[in-house]
């Protein structure tokens, strides 16, 4: 595939699991440039959106280009002004062929490591609200304590509530309180795509090695596996590898296990052993401290008033809320005007939803 095809096909699939304000205003008009190493040069239109994409959107994309080209390598989203500089930066270190086999010893290695979490993802950087504290201090009980508290630990609710968050968390906690220990972060989708590599490469052995000989299994969006058998099979006995070694599972899905269709009964029964959470939308309370926290954190100065705006109006999840911050930060700084609830009902006129299909209301 040319890298046109190749992206054509990474923007197609983005667009199914990126929700539609991030997708419009960050995704949808990136070129991939090239792929060279163990990295995709992907070209941005702003420096604002490249940052944001980095930041937020990197471990998302990096899975959905494994999906399509079948290997590993690392998303970084430039401007074209500043393609040239990264360039000569990039070409100074040491070059190694760009191998699907390179990267799949890298994968089998060194899996277990703090550079697969996001560094903003934190408990520390979380914000507790009524809708995610039972999930908070499940979630912390069991970074504290790994296998003592919880095992498995099932969280489960809508797209961009908090669940990878508290994911990468405790993966984050975890290696604080102990560098040596070798925890995997992994969706459900990579696990079944490495699994079938494994096989198409007669890898089997070094795919069991790596995930059952580990402290931490953190595996996201589980009802990715519903239907698909042997992936089932698989995971159900390195569940069992690490359940009996005494080592922490933690299971995210958007929906709780009863409620996954065509999964087995025996992986269904395990994944209730432990303790199942919800997490649900943020109230009103909740979305303004997000929305405070995340200013303080950028050191922005955007007027109450327009936090107010966009908290009344974006209620579904913690993403979106977000991704709304930034689309009006982004439509200030291109338009060259100061941020106002105005301007906030400008830049978000395409995505504010219609009063009947709000899910919270301020009463809430």
């Amino acid at each position: 595939m040319s890298e046109k095809e190749i992206w054509e096909k990474v923007l197609d699939l983005a667009k199914e699991r990126i929700s539609k304000i991030s997708f419009d205003t960050f995704v949808k008009d990136t070129q991939l440039y090239s792929l060279q190493n163990d990295k995709a040069i992907v070209l941005v239109s702003e420096s604002f959106n490249a940052n944001w994409l980095n930041q937020k959107y990197s471990e998302i994309m990096q899975s959905i280009i494994y999906e399509v080209i079948g290997y590993e390598v690392k998303p970084r989203f430039i401007t074209e002004e500043e393609l040239s500089k990264y360039m000569k930066t990039d070409q100074k270190q040491p070059e190694e062929p760009a191998t699907p086999e390179t990267h799949q010893h890298q994968n089998v290695d060194n899996p277990g490591g703090i550079e697969q979490f996001n560094t903003h993802n934190t408990f520390d950087t979380f914000v507790i609200g009524p809708g995610n504290r039972f999930p908070h201090a499940a979630s912390l009980a069991v970074a504290e304590a790994p296998a003592e508290a919880y095992n498995p630990l099932f969280i489960y609710g809508g797209v961009g509530l908090g669940k990878t968050h508290l994911m990468h968390a405790i993966g984050h906690h975890v290696l604080d309180n102990n560098p040596n220990a070798n925890v995997i972060y992994t969706s459900s989708e990579k696990f079944t795509n490495e699994f079938i590599k494994s096989i198409r490469d007669n890898q089997g052995d070094a795919f069991r090695e790596k995930y059952r000989n580990i402290d931490v299994l953190l595996i996201d969006d589980i009802q990715f596996i519903q239907n698909k058998e042997q992936t089932q099979e698989e995971f159900f006995h390195t569940f069992n590898e690490l359940h009996n070694n005494n080592k922490q599972i933690v299971i995210s899905s958007d929906r709780p296990p009863k409620e996954i269709s065509k999964l087995s009964d025996r992986l269904r029964s395990r994944f209730e052993w432990g303790l199942i959470v919800d997490i649900t939308p943020p109230d009103y309370e909740t979305r303004m401290a997000i929305l405070q926290k995340k200013i303080e954190e950028e050191n922005l100065d955007i007027p109450m008033e327009s936090l107010n705006y966009i908290a009344n109006q974006i209620q579904s999840n913690i993403r979106e809320l977000e991704g709304a911050l930034t689309r009006l930060l982004a439509y200030s700084q291109l338009q060259g005007k100061p941020i106002t609830t105005e301007l906030a009902a400008e830049a978000l006129k395409d995505i504010i939803q219609a009063p009947k299909s709000k899910k919270i209301t301020i009463q809430d």
